[in-house]
């Protein structure tokens, strides 16, 4: 992964959490690298429009940080919020997918 070799991970793990924290995590896995999506248009995707801040809270739940991409979701209006590994972090995870899948988007600004 951060040869830039690898965007997803193919090993058997399990992390213990609620059946929403692991619908979740599930929903996670879908968001291809280089391609960060809202939380609004992840809480679409599970049809529950109403659970922006529970999804938040199952990502600040989450303990294998880059193997489940929470980090591929932001803020509805572009911004990088709430990322428990610190946001500094969050934006050079999203650059460096960003680089290595040739989506474009390589420079991202903290607000």
């Amino acid at each position: 992964y951060f040869q830039g070799i690898r965007n997803q991970f193919t090993f058997v793990f399990k992390q213990n959490g609620t059946d929403f924290q692991q619908t979740v995590w599930s929903e996670l896995l879908t968001i291809e690298a280089g391609k960060p999506i809202s939380y609004l248009t992840l809480s679409k995707k599970m049809k529950n429009r109403l659970a922006i801040r529970a999804i938040a809270s199952a990502n600040g739940k989450n303990n294998i940080m880059i193997v489940i991409p929470c980090h591929r979701v932001i803020g509805s209006n572009g911004y990088l919020v709430g990322y428990s590994g610190g946001l500094w972090r969050k934006k050079w995870l999203l650059e460096h997918e960003a680089r290595m899948m040739k989506t474009g988007q390589t420079t991202l600004t903290l607000h």
